[in-house]
């Protein structure tokens, strides 16, 4: 991989084992800083260098021309390969898909494995998953519709862009979360730090998972993390993960939905915390 290739991370923590965190889709590495805080401090989490990764297409890492998940596996890997010892992978959706992928392809780069509210299924790119009325539909065109309808050579404030994309995402979490990747272009304008045309045109890649090698199954430990409320991760989605990863352990938290360490961070963190304490003693 060369430089202008190379995907964008920042790490916090000077010493410890090391643990990287990959976002989901329209996320950045900043979105775990908080967590990464907490579990870089030798006091609360033990003391880890703590790396937040930007995926291909978001954040500060460069676009490129599809979306395809061995291709971001396999760039993580090469990241990961130049700590030059073995690491905990995080992953959270899109982000969960890409660590899976790479432990499947790589097992001898991690030492273990945490895939948040994800599992190695096809995902409907609209409507639900389940025969639940009530279930809400996928939500990730629309919010990519209401993104790049907004003028940004007319957007005066962050506020005006909150309000514009306040009828397709109605969740204040979720608005806040989007609009952390519009950024100031110079002193004048706006731009997004997603590849919003190519995340548009590639949404139904993002829906699947790329068939693994054959006989490739991960023996490290998993924790697989799932907001209770959520329908990412299902009953009926365990035998597949089961059979990929053998030592998986699932922990389902309460009152959360599919953005689990937003909606419970103190439970989250705590619950990675020990199993790290667990993988690492």
């Amino acid at each position: 991989m060369t430089a202008d290739q190379a995907l964008a991370t920042r790490t916090i923590g000077d010493a410890g084992p090391r643990v990287a965190f990959v976002h989901g889709l329209f996320g950045q590495g900043r979105n775990w800083t908080t967590v990464a805080r907490r579990l870089a401090d030798p006091a609360d989490g033990s003391g880890h260098r703590v790396t937040l990764v930007d995926l291909p297409n978001h954040g500060h890492s460069p676009w490129t021309d599809r979306v395809d998940y061995v291709d971001m596996a396999e760039q993580l890997a090469e990241l990961l390969a130049g700590f030059g010892e073995p690491v905990t992978l995080v992953g959270h959706s899109m982000g969960g898909k890409v660590s899976m992928q790479l432990a499947l392809r790589h097992p001898e780069l991690l030492r273990a494995l945490v895939v948040v509210d994800i599992s190695p299924s096809v995902y409907p790119e609209t409507g639900g998953r389940t025969d639940d009325p009530d279930e809400e539909a996928s939500p990730f065109a629309a919010f990519i519709t209401a993104m790049r309808a907004i003028d940004l050579t007319g957007l005066a404030t962050r506020e005006d862009a909150d309000a514009a994309l306040r009828a397709a995402v109605p969740s204040d979490m979720v608005r806040a979360f989007l609009l952390q990747s519009l950024v100031r272009d110079g002193t004048t304008g706006w731009r997004w730090r997603l590849n919003l045309p190519l995340l548009a045109r590639d949404l139904g890649e993002l829906r699947g998972f790329p068939e693994p090698p054959p006989g490739a199954v991960f023996e490290g430990p998993v924790l697989w993390i799932s907001g209770a409320d959520s329908t990412y991760v299902l009953d009926e989605d365990r035998p597949r993960m089961e059979e990929l990863f053998p030592r998986v352990r699932l922990v389902r938290v309460k009152n959360a939905g599919h953005w689990v360490h937003s909606e419970a961070p103190e439970v989250f963190t705590e619950a990675v915390r020990r199993f790290l304490a667990q993988v690492e003693g």
